[in-house]
């Protein structure tokens, strides 16, 4: 005989005693595939002279990678949703 399967019913809430720390990004860059989105968290720094000057020649300010977060590609949608009632 077949185990019956039970239901259960339960709210994921973060630990915030899990003592994750937190990271400042003011960049994303998103890339994704059939399967997943990958979210790049950068931060960008004022830039110096000398940033200045290799950015007017290769059109490129590199930023250091804060946190890279590869989501599920089922999670989009209500990730989507979330930020725009919070948005609003």
């Amino acid at each position: 005989m077949t185990p019956k399967k039970q239901e259960i019913n339960f709210t994921i809430i973060p630990d915030e005693e899990s003592h994750a720390s937190r990271t400042y990004a003011n960049f994303c860059a998103i890339a994704h595939t059939p399967f997943d989105v990958t979210l790049t968290f950068c931060e960008v720094m004022p830039l110096s002279q000398k940033d200045v000057e290799e950015a007017k020649s290769d059109r490129v300010v590199r930023a250091p990678v804060r946190a890279k977060i590869v989501l599920p590609m089922q999670f989009v949608p209500n990730l989507i949703t979330t930020l725009q009632e919070h948005v609003r």
